[in-house]
């Protein structure tokens, strides 16, 4: 536990705060809904390998098989202290963002984060996740941040380095888009806009 709360500062110190980069595959260039997808996860958490599936062609039949990459559990401290862990969520889709206060483009996506979860929150699980190194960035800091600005989603407060060092966190944001069988079928590094983040639900729903 030691070394997951000296990598986490490290990772966020070296994080890449502007623009938005995202990773394979892109949700800007996904294909039309009802149209094969490819769904190679953006990443492959620490100590996860992935497992088989398969895909579906145009047609509807089997085609290419396709990685399948089961998110990683992970504990994180709710906004009552409490311990909130992301397998209480499986059978829900769930979108994972990770951010921080101090963080520009984090702060540029909340409000359309916070317009969406207002409007699919009782459909849609959004865990909205603190990374907590203790210095930069404070439970104190977050819960003033998110307070200040009068957002409604649920945050939570990754004070041990668990979540981020199991998603492999080294730029923020960074949202993660799960399916309800507890998958991960894509996510994003950067900030996005409401219509990327409703397409990545779209995916997950």
């Amino acid at each position: 536990m030691k070394a997951k709360s000296v990598l986490l500062p490290l990772l966020l110190l070296a994080a890449v705060a502007g623009g938005a980069t995202f990773i394979y595959p892109l949700l800007r260039d996904f294909a039309a809904p009802g149209s094969a997808l490819s769904a190679t996860p953006p990443f492959l958490p620490r100590g996860v390998e992935a497992g088989g599936g398969a895909t579906e062609d145009d047609s509807g039949g089997p085609s290419t098989p396709r990685p399948r990459v089961r998110a990683p559990d992970f504990a994180v401290e709710d906004a009552e202290g409490g311990e909130t862990r992301l397998s209480a969520f499986l059978g829900e889709p769930v979108v994972l963002n990770f951010w921080a206060s101090w963080c520009p483009p984090c702060k540029s996506e909340m409000p359309e984060f916070n317009k969406v979860y207002e409007e699919m929150g009782a459909d849609i699980t959004f865990m909205m996740i603190d990374l907590v190194d203790g210095q930069r960035e404070t439970v104190e800091t977050g819960t003033r941040y998110i307070a200040e600005q009068g957002f409604t989603f649920p945050v939570y407060f990754d004070t041990s380095g668990e979540a981020g060092y199991y998603y492999g966190i080294s730029s923020i944001p960074t949202t993660v888009f799960i399916d309800k069988d507890g998958y991960i079928i894509t996510g994003a590094i950067g900030s996005i806009d409401e219509q990327t983040l409703r397409k990545g639900i779209g995916y997950i729903q």
